[in-house]
């Protein structure tokens, strides 16, 4: 019996080019059908999503540390209710209390997430910066982008705190300006009714 010659394997598929494939970071990451999960480097949050979560954190901490807050605040109307027999009043003020409240909770809330927001857009994006710049993903990039987006934010809060003080300066200084002129009038108002008075 002759023979056969074992049958050939099926010619291998040529490897694809470097253009054509995708990086060895985002074949870890591809999903069953083989399409890639993310666009960057494993461990790099997109700036989208990081602004986003840091928003809803701080609408989250703005609104609950304005409604802690607030507590006291509740204590004295409760007490003006009970001083108070007539039903329309203690609504009223209930009323009151109750959109004063909602309206601190409310603009914690906007206050707190602009500005959380801010903070990590700010930090995701140097991040993501350093990362293009370098072409490396490494502790230096997370340590440049803390220490860059707090110098800005330390910046801010330096500048927001002189200009807080020359408006008080301002402010004081205008009322002790009128506040002399007010009283030099009075002053001269009555030195004049007393001379009118002796000369009668």
């Amino acid at each position: 019996m002759p023979t056969q010659a074992a049958p050939t394997p099926p010619p291998a598929e040529p490897l694809p080019s470097s253009s054509d494939s995708t990086s060895p970071t985002e074949d870890a990451e591809a999903d069953a059908e083989g399409t890639p999960s993310r666009s960057g480097p494993v461990g790099t949050v997109s700036w989208g999503t990081g602004t986003l979560v840091g928003v809803f954190t701080g609408l989250l901490y703005g609104g609950a540390k304005e409604a802690n807050a607030n507590v006291s605040k509740d204590a004295e109307v409760m007490l003006k209710m009970g001083s108070t027999t007539d039903k329309r009043e203690q609504y009223r003020l209930m009323r009151d209390a109750m959109e004063k409240r909602f309206i601190r909770v409310a603009k914690g809330s906007l206050v707190g997430g602009a500005r959380l927001g801010m903070f990590t857009a700010t930090f995701f994006g140097i991040q993501n910066l350093l990362i293009e710049n370098r072409g490396v993903h490494d502790v230096f990039n997370i340590a440049g982008a803390g220490s860059a987006t707090a110098a800005a934010f330390g910046l801010i809060c330096w500048v927001q705190l002189k200009l807080a003080e020359k408006a008080n300066l301002e402010i004081e200084n205008s009322k002790s300006s009128s506040d002399l002129q007010g009283n030099q009038s009075r002053v001269g108002a009555a030195i004049d009714r007393l001379e009118s008075s002796l000369r009668k």
